[in-house]
């Protein structure tokens, strides 16, 4: 029976075995090591004492022949980088990516930008520590979406369909990996939850428009907006912090990988209907768009037309939420340009300095914005 590997979907390793165990106090509430200093609240001046994982590390030397390290870290809020001048030599073998540790420093501002000043570095028994502080993950509750996403399956009246939505998000080995896994590398939903969140969204727009529209096949609708992104289990992986593609991912890319899935897993299902299954593999084939955005195929049923929107919409929003948070209560009405967007984003609310922030936005040269619309995948 077809199971998707764990080993290859988002957990690579028997360091990314602890992350899985770590995760899921998400979902179980365990408790484990205090942090109390997150990146997005460093500001200049301030010292700290806290654990940071350490995403890369640099060596070099000075004019004068002395080594030094820099060191990128970061938690759930952010990542910043700082120097170590001193003890380099005893100090590489505690440095590793991928590894908590114990920072101790100042905040300082070079080229107008924060970095870390590191006076010390400690090593922390990483079995004590909980990783979930680490990694971005769902500001959204992980295990309450998960209950949504189990009621809008019991709610498929097509019994094919249901049987292959039951496969996936409870029999198979995919639940549990699919709860965690971000839905992105970068750009829209690229945090722990990010899948989970990202799909039912979508899913639970289209059970809407399924109604408001004539002529929807709904539970082909909601079955290919489930599992739209299914592929990504296997196309995408996370190491010392950062999710990457695996060589399949790269090679095949999450929509053939996704449709390869699911006609496996229909496959285990007796007398599965061909047609049925063909026009399930095209929602997740063409839910790009187009196929200058990965897309094998362009959307050709009114399922798949419906789907190819609603990814694209769900994926904007959540760039423009994320955009929110990050701006949080500055004075500011406009973002910087968003190269994902091709544009300026006005995210609303008056602030003294709104008609000089629109005067300066004008007067910067802005990149051409094409005609097509940006590929956010």
């Amino acid at each position: 029976m077809f199971n998707c590997p764990v080993d290859q979907v988002l957990f690579v390793s028997a360091r990314q075995t602890q992350i899985a165990c770590s995760l899921m106090s998400i979902l179980y509430g365990k408790r484990m090591m205090e942090k109390n200093v997150f990146v997005e609240g460093l500001k200049e001046g301030d010292r700290f004492d806290d654990l940071f994982l350490i995403k890369n590390v640099k060596q070099g030397e000075t004019r004068a022949g002395k080594p030094y390290l820099v060191l990128t870290v970061m938690d759930k809020s952010g990542e910043v980088s700082g120097p170590v001048w001193d003890n380099v030599a005893a100090l590489q073998k505690i440095c590793v990516a991928g590894e908590v540790v114990q920072l101790a420093g100042l905040v300082q501002s070079y080229r107008d930008t924060l970095q870390l000043r590191i006076e010390g570095v400690s090593p922390i028994s990483q079995q004590e520590i909980d990783l979930v502080h680490f990694y971005p993950v769902s500001p959204k509750n992980i295990e309450q979406m998960a209950g949504e996403l189990q009621q809008l399956v019991q709610g498929v009246s097509n019994p094919f369909l249901k049987k292959l939505l039951t496969y996936f998000f409870k029999k198979s080995d995919c639940w549990l990996p699919f709860q965690e896994a971000p839905a992105a590398k970068g750009i829209h939903h690229a945090y722990i939850g990010g899948l989970l969140e990202h799909s039912l969204s979508v899913a639970k727009v289209a059970d809407f428009l399924a109604d408001h529209y004539a002529g929807v096949d709904r539970s082909l609708l909601m079955a290919g907006a489930l599992l739209h992104d299914i592929g990504k289990l296997q196309e995408l992986k996370m190491e010392s912090g950062v999710v990457e593609y695996t060589v399949c991912g790269r090679l095949k890319g999450h929509l053939v990988i996704g449709s390869e899935m699911v006609a496996e897993a229909a496959g285990k299902i007796r007398d599965f209907p061909e047609e049925l299954l063909e026009q399930l593999q095209h929602l997740i084939l063409s839910h790009h768009g187009r196929q200058e955005f990965g897309s094998p195929t362009v959307p050709m049923t009114v399922e798949a037309f419906m789907l190819s929107f609603l990814d694209d919409l769900d994926a904007k929003m959540n760039i423009t939420e994320q955009l929110r948070r990050k701006m949080g209560n500055m004075a500011m009405s406009w973002t910087d340009y968003q190269r994902s967007l091709e544009r300026y984003l006005y995210l609303g609310g008056f602030a003294e300095n709104t008609e000089k922030q629109s005067k300066e936005v004008e007067s910067e040269k802005t990149p051409p914005i094409n005609s097509r619309q940006p590929s956010l995948f």
